[in-house]
């Protein structure tokens, strides 16, 4: 779940609408919103200056998640075409139900974990830090570092719903317990308590409170990916 549009990116935080490993963000409703207004999605790809089978790829990939989001006509007097589903259109009202909310929020709360760089992959480091080992973006050369992470940027899934590990590249993840729920008009502050007294926070929408039963005692996996996550040298 994690759920940007210009009021977004002032305020320094990304809103995503999430379901499973896929999220819907600013530029997935950008692209929406083209296919709307020409009718295509290949005027709306040109549009916004992104190649067709790009924003092709991107559709079919929304659509598994989100299921049916762009009817597609082809030929026909009027040379076919492509139009919005109810359902993407409902997607759109609950991404920008969602934007104005964020929008009136002055910061987003933030972990940060002291630690040390023990292998690296690139640009990716391996961080190990009380809470276990945190895949996070690091500049060459650190050590001891800080690993700084949003709260927008954590999913939260149930135990039974994490898939299979795939390496590095793997999101970051940290089972645990919730010890708190602050509920706002359409999203939710969770701070969960994973491995070595750590409490992660994690800012989802009332939707995810919902279906996953998230309450103080429910147990639940904290997911994120290293991109996402920073390490900034300290000392």
């Amino acid at each position: 779940m994690k759920d940007r549009g210009a009021d977004a990116a002032e305020a320094g935080f990304e809103v995503r609408l999430g379901r499973g490993e896929t999220s819907f963000d600013a530029r997935d409703a950008a692209l929406l919103r083209a296919i709307d207004e020409h009718g295509s999605l290949n005027r709306a790809a040109e549009a916004l200056g992104r190649s067709f089978a790009h924003a092709q790829r991107r559709i079919v990939a929304l659509e598994d998640a989100f299921g049916r989001l762009v009817e597609r006509h082809r030929g026909g007097s009027g040379g076919g075409g492509s139009e919005l589903t109810d359902a993407a259109r409902d997607l759109l009202a609950r991404f920008d139900r969602l934007r104005a909310e964020f929008s009136g929020v002055a910061g987003v709360p933030q972990t940060v974990l002291p630690g040390r760089v023990v292998a690296r992959h690139g640009e990716l480091a391996e961080v190990e830090t009380d809470a276990g080992v945190v895949r996070a973006l690091a500049p060459p050369g650190a050590d001891r570092v800080e690993v700084t992470l949003r709260a927008d940027a954590v999913t939260l899934i149930a135990p039974e719903e994490v898939p299979e590990d795939a390496g590095t590249s793997a999101r970051n993840r940290f089972p645990g317990e919730v010890t708190a729920v602050e509920a706002g008009e359409t999203v939710a502050l969770v701070e969960l308590a994973v491995d070595g007294g750590v409490r992660l926070a994690a800012l989802v929408t009332l939707a995810s409170v919902e279906r996953l039963g998230l309450e103080p005692g429910t147990p639940a996996v904290a997911t994120f990916k290293a991109t996402a996550t920073r390490a900034i040298p300290v000392g």
